[in-house]
């Protein structure tokens, strides 16, 4: 099935332009507007989850972060993203790998996904997202469909949540900071719906300050 999955994923990036595909974004605002909130110092390790050739890499560079992780199934899109970048590519680490694949080596001070979450449709799939993000990330900005979005991206099934729904699920392990719906109007001009959260680790501030600089209280 991974298998599958990542032919999937590098016919879709070989084969359509950012314009030919539902998820491009001209500027990547909600989630910028996130990590601001965050107040995250510029060394903070964040990973981006499904980035592909997203563009949010781009404009995390751009205002002086600098230890980035893009994570993607796709060689293909990581490619473009790399090609695009030009030598700031160098600054970035890039994982190819699908999240079930993935086993993280640090944690992260930011764990962000507008991409993957969504095509988890299995509990055992969710399930194992939430051990590892639980696990390894220290703050979760979560974009995903909602439950007015479509039931299929890319010819794949994809699972909607309401906020509360999506608050309830990582209620076990982070508390939620805030929560935003977005209309996204895709580059052919049709409009997909998408929820956002804002999410802290539950573990306890003296657990983190044993392993990183402090740099946010947890309230």
């Amino acid at each position: 099935m991974t298998f599958q999955k990542k032919a999937h994923w590098d016919t879709v990036y070989a084969t359509k332009s950012a314009n030919e595909v539902s998820w491009t974004q001209k500027t990547q605002e909600v989630s910028m507007s996130m990590i601001r909130l965050l107040k995250l110092p510029k060394k903070a390790k964040i990973i981006d989850i499904g980035g592909g050739d997203s563009t949010l890499v781009d404009e995390l560079l751009h205002i002086g972060f600098t230890a980035l992780t893009v994570l993607d199934i796709s060689k293909v899109a990581i490619s473009k993203a790399k090609e695009r970048l030009g030598d700031n590519a160098n600054k970035v680490t890039w994982i190819v790998s699908d999240i079930h694949g993935f086993q993280p080596l640090e944690s992260y001070d930011l764990w962000h996904d507008r991409a993957a979450f969504h095509f988890l449709t299995l509990e055992e799939e969710q399930q194992s997202y939430l051990d590892k993000a639980s696990k390894y990330a220290r703050n979760l900005i979560l974009g995903t469909f909602s439950d007015k979005g479509p039931l299929k991206c890319s010819g794949l099934p994809v699972r909607g949540y309401s906020c509360n729904a999506m608050n309830h699920f990582f209620r076990k392990h982070f508390n939620t900071v805030l929560n935003k719906n977005q209309v996204h109007l895709t580059p052919f001009g049709s409009k997909q719906y998408f929820v956002f959260g804002v999410y802290r680790n539950s573990k306890s501030l003296l657990e983190y300050c044993n392993q990183v600089d402090c740099y946010h209280k947890i309230k």
